[in-house]
């Protein structure tokens, strides 16, 4: 089994980094591949809505989105790490997500998501809600923890003092091993969920 792991801060041994690689020692003792990509110091445009991925199955700026596709197919579970800037994700990690989520054509559901958000103080419940919601619009059961998956620390290291967090990072990964194991066996006894056509509607008709 594979987690893919994106780390959106812009620092070398961030605190997201702190984070993930204490995620990542419950990952790999459980036998869990970690594919670990950072994209914080990337150059990575928005989505223009050009809709070239609905004709071609790939975004059309050729960067790390479409890199990351393949690698997000393959996975059972991503995590997306975060440092909270102005009480949301930083804008090169949410402009990945977009164009990730929506150019990739393939099933995601019941794909695990989790994710990291990283603060000196604040802000920490709102990033939290914004990169859930990614999730649960693809049909991805999100792993909880003790707690919101936060944790807190200013300069680079700080947030190894956070113990509490620390430790909802490891609860984090734990959870989400079993949601995938489970996950799994689930697929194989009962296959996946019925999908019904999509209705889609909006506020004209």
């Amino acid at each position: 089994m594979k987690v893919l792991m994106i780390n959106g801060s812009p620092r070398q041994g961030s605190n997201c980094s702190l984070a993930l690689s204490e995620m990542k020692k419950i990952f790999e003792a459980a036998g869990i591949e970690c594919i670990e990509y950072e994209i914080g110091n990337k150059d990575i445009r928005g989505c223009i809505a050009c809709h070239y991925c609905k004709r071609e199955g790939k975004c059309v700026f050729d960067d790390e989105v479409n890199k990351l596709a393949p690698l997000f197919e393959e996975a059972d579970g991503l995590v997306a790490a975060s440092p909270v800037y102005y009480a949301s994700a930083n804008s090169t990690l949410t402009a990945l997500l977009d164009r990730l989520f929506y150019s990739t054509p393939f099933d995601k559901t019941m794909k695990v998501g989790a994710c990291v958000v990283v603060a000196r103080r604040g802000g920490c419940s709102s990033t939290f809600d914004q990169l859930n919601k990614y999730f649960t619009l693809s049909g991805m059961p999100v792993a909880s923890s003790q707690y919101w998956n936060s944790i807190h620390g200013n300069l680079p290291g700080e947030a190894e003092q956070d113990e509490e967090g620390m430790q909802t990072m490891r609860t984090l990964a734990r959870n989400m091993v079993f949601l995938m194991k489970s996950i799994e066996l689930g697929k194989k006894e009962f296959g996946l969920p019925e999908k019904e056509k999509w209705i889609p509607t909006h506020f004209i008709r």
